[in-house]
């Protein structure tokens, strides 16, 4: 089923790959506006894409990282214009003074998807691994062509983690997700509602998601259960304080949800309240499950401690979607995420199979993997190589 995109690169008519790169422009699906409104808008300058990343109007890991690589392009654009507008060769050195100058600018907008971290590490040694040997204009188009690559790599590794996260769904199956971690947070099918896609679409599995409204922002009223109806997945939301008594009354048979960096051990951050769905589900035997693609993980960190939480703004607490619901001069605290411990979760599945149980080895393993590899511990089955 066609899928709406939240991340484009809108081209210019030319053939030649720099001229893609000089006249393209990113266009982002404004996933503020959701569930009434579907509205794209483009991004010309690095502010923008800053501030639409900061925002949530663009959200989800993948999908951040994946604005952030086609930003870096929009963001050295400038070095190649006149103040008329007219074209210009930068100085190699003046191409790299911005390069590192809108890679920092970007890691700036929001500091625990680690994805974003990891699209720009990627874009600068690309471009640094080209420096000195072609033209800035080459280099340039190349980087738009690594930006198109992270894309394009999104859409296939996503495909992967729903085929292999399918197989821990079962047909008249009822699962609940927390937060949005669909086809609107990557490239276009998703991490854990992937999972739902696939064993829905693909092996014709009849499902049921409940999908937690996730406050205080209501990424799973606003966007996981519109995403989910609009894509013919029989779905029913509930308040966030109802997952316990759900489970309670046997109507669910596991969680899955998404990431926004994961530790070396496995601890995992994501959404806040993810953490509480984790302990509500061990405390009644419901198998937890977080769905992430390697780029996800972050083996510099021993442990969850390390992982840097972003705190956001009080009046999303007290003045919720414009109307006041708290009184003035309340103090706030508004986490945007937390983090869940890995022994509280049953399996995490990635595009190189399924982490499970979860350990640093097994972790340090998978994730360190090019590929799956059929026989090693914890991991089901070999990649599903028709999918590349």
């Amino acid at each position: 089923m066609p899928r709406i995109r939240p991340v484009l690169w809108k081209k210019s008519d030319s053939v030649r790959s720099f001229d893609a790169f000089c006249d393209g422009t990113l266009v982002l699906l404004d996933q503020t506006l959701l569930p009434t409104e579907v509205r794209y808008i483009e991004c010309r300058t690095i502010e923008s894409v800053w501030e639409g990343i900061k925002m949530l109007r663009v959200r989800g890991a993948p999908a951040i990282g994946i604005a952030a690589a086609f930003g870096v392009c929009v963001g050295l654009q400038t070095v190649f214009r006149n103040a008329d507008g007219t074209r210009r060769e930068p100085s190699e050195d003046e191409f790299f003074a911005r390069l590192v100058e809108v890679v920092e600018y970007l890691a700036t907008s929001r500091p625990t998807a680690v994805n974003l971290f990891w699209a720009l590490d990627r874009m600068r040694a690309k471009g640094e691994a080209l420096r000195g040997t072609v033209s800035v204009e080459e280099i340039a188009a190349t980087l738009l062509d690594e930006a198109l690559a992270i894309y394009d790599e999104d859409v296939v590794l996503c495909r992967k983690m729903g085929r292999y996260g399918a197989s821990l769904v079962k047909d008249g199956g009822r699962y609940l997700t927390h937060c949005n971690a669909g086809g609107i947070a990557t490239a276009e099918y998703g991490t854990a509602l992937a999972v739902f896609y696939w064993a829905n679409e693909e092996q014709g599995k009849e499902i049921r998601v409940y999908a937690d409204e996730t406050r205080p922002l209501l990424q799973g009223a606003r966007l996981t259960a519109w995403e989910l109806h609009e894509n013919g997945i029989d779905v029913t939301l509930i308040c966030d304080n109802m997952a316990a008594t759900v489970m309670r009354q046997g109507k669910i048979d596991a969680v899955f949800v998404g990431a926004d960096r994961i530790a070396a051990n496995g601890d995992t951050a994501n959404k806040i309240g993810t953490y509480s769905v984790a302990l509500v589900a061990k405390a009644h035997g419901v198998p937890f499950y977080v769905v992430a693609p390697r780029s996800t993980f972050d083996l510099t960190l021993e442990n969850g401690d390390g992982i840097p939480i972003e705190e956001r703004d009080p009046n999303e607490i007290v003045r919720g979607f414009g109307r006041q619901t708290a009184p003035d001069g309340i103090d706030v605290y508004n986490p945007a995420f937390d983090v869940t411990p890995a022994e509280l979760i049953a399996g995490i599945v990635t595009e190189n199979g399924v982490i499970s149980p979860v350990t640093r080895e097994l972790v340090a393993k998978v994730v360190g993997q090019n590929k799956s590899a059929p026989g090693v511990p914890g991991v089901l089955g070999s990649a599903p190589d028709d999918l590349s």
